[in-house]
């Protein structure tokens, strides 16, 4: 099976959050990071990763992403503020 990563991206502190699931994580920041992706990331700038979680199975990954979409976005927050309460850019530390 494929692992799964679910992650939020964010604009700056308490700003906009997108979370998305990839199998690969590095690359779909990057995607992220460069605008090479349209849509909503793209539009409001969202090119720090603030919060990802790695699951053993993609299809894991996608109920918990499903979950986290559905819940407010105060969860959102504090899920993040868990882990990275200054709302770092996580993404060199992935590399």
């Amino acid at each position: 099976m494929k692992q799964g990563f679910i992650y939020i991206m964010s604009n700056k502190k308490n700003g906009t959050l997108y979370v998305g699931v990839t199998s690969n994580l590095i690359q779909r920041v990057y995607q992220h990071k460069q605008h090479l992706i349209e849509g909503f990331t793209k539009r409001y700038n969202l090119n720090r990763l603030v919060y990802f979680e790695q699951l053993d199975e993609i299809s894991s990954a996608i109920e918990r992403e499903k979950q986290l979409k559905s819940g407010s976005r105060q969860k959102k927050i504090q899920l993040i503020e868990q882990v990275n309460p200054e709302w770092d850019d996580l993404y060199e530390s992935i590399l």
